[in-house]
């Protein structure tokens, strides 16, 4: 009786909170629980709770440190099934999500997301001391490192230098002095 519910599209549990239909009431149960918020499954580690026991199973891998999901072609070992897939794209070089703006594709939706305030002009990472604004946290990061570390330069042809050692300069035996 279970089964024909699969190919008759029989629904015949309603949530009486939003009116949704389900074809088992298992399903229906778990579906209560987005809107009473119950999380009835706790990790007996950290105590945080969650909705359905599967999120809980997930979770634990964080504390024994399993990673079941290996990838077949680098031998690179993931915690969730999804990171592999997205992992695999790397090698097959899919890339599935498209700007709608240019056409551009790529491999990570989060991609897409950051490759897309090009087009709106958002730029949410702004520096507090320069008031200057970045598409990119790790942008952000890297202009905030190069103007919080000394300036060096070089006493004998005033090269100026950021964030780099005198070793590493094109003159490797003139001394450097601080800038201040």
């Amino acid at each position: 009786m279970r089964h024909k519910r699969v190919h008759t599209e029989e629904r015949p549990y309603e949530c009486d909170i939003c009116g949704k239909f389900f074809r088992y009431n298992s399903i229906l149960v778990k579906h209560w629980r987005n809107h009473t918020g119950e999380r009835p499954y706790k990790c007996s580690e950290c105590g945080k709770c969650f909705r359905y026991h599967c999120k809980l199973i997930r979770h634990q891998r964080f504390h024994t440190g399993q990673r079941p999901y290996e990838c077949s072609q680098c031998g690179k070992f993931f915690r969730y099934n999804s990171n592999l897939i997205k992992h695999w794209r790397n090698h097959t070089g899919e890339r599935p999500y498209e700007c709608r703006e240019c056409g551009k594709a790529f491999s990570h939706k989060y991609i897409l997301a950051e490759h897309q305030k090009i087009h709106t002009g958002e730029r949410p990472y702004e520096c507090s001391e320069y008031r200057k604004a970045f598409i990119r946290k790790s942008h952000l990061v890297h202009y905030q490192k190069i103007h919080n570390e000394e300036r060096l330069v070089c006493s004998v042809n005033v090269r100026n230098s950021i964030g780099t050692t005198p070793a590493s300069l094109n003159i490797r035996d003139f001394t450097m002095e601080k800038i201040f």
